[in-house]
């Protein structure tokens, strides 16, 4: 199991007037963790990726970036309230589909990592992303070097609890 982890600080404007980060925040905080996952980071003055750049982060997201993305559906699951805390919360990500213009991420929103013991799940969610050619404004086909990159971090898609 592969799964990327990104440590999302939480902000008080998170939280509203039931104590607990708000249904919208949350997916604020995801979309933060998709960000710093797959969208490349602008280079230094030397031209060279910053320190913390990700393998994953593959994507151009800046002016005139030839491909955008466009969030085609999110589902997500509260497994409980999650306070406002100083602590950073612990996003893991990992793919549960690679389609051929679309990924679904799949997220574990947490307050540590998976290995350690008896940490807490706050929320579970999937968020299918189709990459588009922005001059098109049409979805357009994960190149072999995307594939490559993102494949290892296939798994099990994240599985959502329905009441019947």
């Amino acid at each position: 199991m592969t799964r990327l982890e990104v440590p999302v600080q939480l902000r008080w404007s998170d939280m509203d007037a039931y104590a607990h980060v708000n249904n919208v925040e949350m997916l604020r905080l995801l979309e933060e963790a998709r960000i710093e996952v797959f969208w490349r980071h602008p280079e230094g003055a030397d031209g060279a990726a910053p320190p913390n750049a990700r393998a994953t982060a593959v994507l151009d997201a800046g002016p005139g970036a030839l491909t955008s993305t466009l969030v085609a559906r999110q589902e997500i699951q509260y497994v409980r309230p999650l306070p406002y805390r100083r602590a950073p919360v612990v996003i893991e990500l990992w793919i549960g589909h690679l389609g051929g213009a679309s990924m679904d991420v799949c997220y574990e929103v947490r307050d540590a990592p998976t290995s350690v013991e008896g940490s807490t799940v706050y929320a579970r969610a999937t968020t299918t992303i189709v990459l588009v050619d922005s001059a098109a404004g049409t979805p357009r086909r994960l190149t072999p070097d995307e594939r490559a990159v993102w494949e290892p971090f296939v798994e099990e898609p994240v599985v959502i609890r329905r009441r019947g």
